[in-house]
Formats: C-alpha cells, sequence, structure tokens
C-alpha cells in the first residue's frame, strides 16, 4: 500500500507557496503522493482563506519530482469539462506525468454550491459528472470529438496535445456508498476514493471487481487521520492511505504531521 499526504488548502495553508513547500517535504519524507482538497468557499466557516486547488497543484508540480498528485476529488459538475482536458494535460506535461484526476459529486455542505448558483441536486450531478467524464476522455485522446449531449456541446475538434500517460491520466472516481450507480462508474475508470469502513470496503470492492471483471491495476485511495491505523484498510483492499491533515492547520501543524506519520508508517524517523 502506497501512502500519500491530504492536504486542505485553508487558512495558513490557503497560499501555493505553503502547498507547494508541505509537497516537497512529503515527497522527501518518502511519502508516494499528495492530494489536495478542492473546495471554492466553505460557507460553515465564513472568512477563512481559500486556494484555488488547480493552481495549488501546478505549484506542487514544479516544486516536485516523484510523487502522484492531484485533487481528491474535484466536482466536475462546477467544471467545465473542455477547461478540465486543458488544465489537466498541462498539469500532467508539468510533471512529466505524474498527474491523477480524482472525481466526484462534490456536496452541497453549508450551501457550498447553492450560494454560488450551482446544481443542488445530487442526481443531476451526477448526470453532469458522467457526461464531463466522457467529454473529458474523449479529448485527452487527441481524436477529432462530436459530441452534442444534453449539457455539453463538443462540434469536430480535436485537443493537443495529448497526455503524456498512456492510455490517459488516471481517473479515480469517489464512491461513498454500496449504491450500484457510482461503484459502476469508478469500475469504468482506474480507482475510486471511497469513504467507508473497512467491511464496507470490502462489499464495495467485490461488486466493483464484479463490474470490472478484476480488480488488476485499480487503485483504492483511502484518507484517514494522521493517528489512525491503516492496516484494516491494506487488508479490505486499499492501495493508497493518504494521512489527512486537519481541515484548519498552521503550516507548522501540517508540517509536523508528515514529519510524524513519516516516522510512523514509513520508518525514515524524520
Amino acid at each position: 500500500m502506497r501512502l500519500g499526504v491530504y492536504l486542505p488548502p485553508f487558512g495558513e495553508l490557503a497560499d501555493p507557496r505553503v502547498l507547494a513547500d508541505l509537497a516537497a517535504e512529503a515527497e522527501a519524507s518518502g511519502f508516494d503522493g499528495v492530494f489536495l482538497w478542492d473546495h471554492v468557499i466553505r460557507p460553515q466557516r465564513p472568512g477563512l482563506p481559500v486556494c484555488d486547488a488547480w493552481i495549488a497543484l501546478a505549484a506542487i508540480a514544479a516544486a516536485t519530482r516523484t510523487v502522484r498528485f492531484g485533487p481528491r476529488v474535484t466536482p466536475l459538475s462546477r467544471r467545465r469539462p473542455h477547461d478540465v482536458a486543458r488544465q489537466s494535460v498541462a498539469l500532467d506535461q508539468l510533471s512529466g506525468g505524474r498527474f491523477v484526476l480524482g472525481v466526484g459529486l462534490g456536496s452541497n455542505t453549508g450551501g457550498e454550491l447553492t450560494a454560488l448558483g450551482e446544481e443542488p441536486d445530487a442526481r443531476a450531478r451526477a448526470r453532469l459528472l458522467d457526461e464531463s467524464l466522457e467529454v473529458i476522455t474523449a479529448l485527452w485522446s487527441g481524436a477529432v470529438v462530436d459530441h452534442h449531449g444534453p449539457h455539453f456541446q463538443v462540434d469536430g475538434l480535436s485537443f493537443l496535445p495529448r497526455p503524456l500517460q498512456v492510455p490517459r491520466i488516471p481517473v479515480w472516481v469517489a464512491t461513498q456508498s454500496l449504491n450500484r450507480a457510482p461503484l459502476r462508474r469508478a469500475a469504468r475508470f482506474d480507482g475510486c476514493c471511497p469513504e467507508a469502513s473497512p467491511p464496507d470496503l470490502v462489499a464495495m470492492l467485490e461488486l466493483i471487481g464484479e463490474f470490472r471483471g478484476s480488480l488488476d491495476g485499480f487503485e483504492i485511495a483511502v484518507a484517514g487521520a494522521a493517528d489512525r491505523d491503516p492496516d484494516a484498510y491494506r487488508a479490505a483492499g486499499a492501495t493508497w492511505w493518504l494521512v489527512q491533515i486537519p481541515e484548519i492547520s498552521t503550516r507548522a501543524q501540517a508540517s509536523a504531521v508528515i514529519r510524524d506519520a513519516a516516522a510512523r508508517l514509513i520508518g525514515l524517523g524524520r
């Protein structure tokens, strides 16, 4: 099981330079990945500084050399798929092929979506997510794309350059229940970001394995607090454990969590 750090770009961490420094520290400490929360506002915390995750990902790409990185997860219902296609390829190039696209429905916690006029209905967001993924993966191919869907249109265009990664940039899909629709969606792609107990994760992966025919090469990225033991998730089938930095952390606190987690989980003693 590979190890990563899951950074919240809020408060003192709402600065892409700080996030890049923390990512470089995580890499030097032996972590395999660095992932960001992707939010525009946090209505339940008025006045909280928030960093644009995608700008910060570019800073992380430039500051690191080996770690996988990406958003966990970006709600595609509030993004334009052609923009995501362009931005993700740019990040893939900037990093030499290390970018991972984590996607999901997003949630309306505290009115985060409705406060900005975004789609509040989860089923409608699911439809937007599915169509967005269809458009993004088609544009990544570099072929001429004709797409005329209920929400998006691509009229005979090809997007170049293609991603460095072959056959495409990995897509990890958020899953939060044993509902078959999101698990079937995840099975079509390269990994999942589950919110589940270890027994529920076992059940999730059984269904995903049925849909895919095999879990070979499929990544399962679970996030948990720094003081949690990942062994139960490892046994359940997780391939990644992401050490989750508390939502409100100072730079010094985040750095300390990274050092302590490295010493405990990686054994570097730093």
